[in-house]
């Protein structure tokens, strides 16, 4: 099987190679979470055409439930391609749109990455390298420049790797309830919750916002822990900006609030987060993008 595009595209690869090799689980919905399948998928080729979801190289895959109105995540080391092609040329015909938001998904993944409750060293060092890249090369490439084209290529490959083996967080379970919802696009979803789900579980990440700073440029010599903190959140917060993601979603809607925050903490991502988030707190996160 080739799977050609963007993550949705590998993701269905991932789940139709599954279930050919693994037919029992052929209602879809019992592969959710940790997916008890015994035998790999059939061989396949992942050529990527979009800078961010990193599909071609996760154990990962995602599920639109329409009946239920939500995403289910899968996890199952038997999905992962056997060869990925990652060719920043067959990606510079994206969009700037689409530029800026799977890379944006690609910066939530190193981000939640690096900061999630699994979190370890060798992790830590791809994680790192990816936010650099990320930091360094996002506004090229949604300009269309090639060198940031590659920039972005490798950054999404390599905290994809990095995160299939540590996990993530809320800023990806409340994505997914948003793109299930109101067919939010998964990476502007990401981009709008991930400077608020870094202010929500910042005291919770010891000094790695410091890091995360620093990747982004910002001279924190003498800067409180406090003061590093912000100018990481602010840091991502204009770079979003920068490449035009909306900070608001107007169709958000109060009476779908309930629904939204039980499935965000029902979602895979959740248990990852180095922060626990209660009821309330969801919806107090998800209120600001109101």
């Amino acid at each position: 099987m080739i799977t050609i595009g963007g993550g949705s595209s590998m993701d269905t690869g991932k789940g139709i190679g599954i279930i050919i090799n693994n037919p029992e689980f052929y209602d879809v919905r019992s592969l959710e979470g940790l997916s008890p399948t015994k035998n790999r998928t059939v061989f396949t080729i992942a050529v990527p055409t979009t800078g961010g979801t990193g599909a071609e190289s996760t154990i990962n895959y995602v599920v639109t439930d329409v009946e239920k109105r939500r995403k289910f995540v899968c996890v199952d080391p038997n999905d992962i391609p056997d060869i990925a092609i990652v060719d920043p040329d067959m990606m510079a015909s994206m969009p700037k749109g689409l530029t800026a938001s799977t890379g944006m998904d690609a910066l939530t993944h190193a981000i939640e990455g690096y900061t999630t409750k699994a979190a370890w060293e060798l992790a830590d060092v791809l994680n790192l390298e990816a936010i650099q890249l990320i930091a360094k090369n996002l506004r090229k490439a949604v300009e269309n420049d090639p060198d940031g084209r590659e920039g972005m290529a490798l950054a999404q490959y390599v905290t994809a790797m990095a995160y299939s083996n540590v996990g993530l967080g809320i800023a990806h379970s409340m994505a997914h309830t948003l793109g299930a919802v109101y067919d939010t696009p998964h990476g502007v979803a990401c981009a709008m919750m991930l400077p608020i789900v870094m202010e929500f579980n910042q005291e919770y990440t010891g000094e790695k916002f410091k890091a995360i700073a620093e990747a982004f440029g910002v001279d924190t010599t003498g800067m409180s822990q406090a003061e590093y903190r912000k100018a990481a959140i602010d840091a991502v917060r204009q770079l979003s900006v920068d490449v035009g993601i909306p900070t608001k979603l107007e169709k958000l809607k109060e009476e779908d609030l309930p629904f939204l925050c039980e499935s965000a903490a029902a979602d895979a991502c959740a248990p990852g987060n180095p922060r626990p988030a209660t009821i309330e707190q969801f919806e107090e996160m998800f209120r600001k993008l109101m």
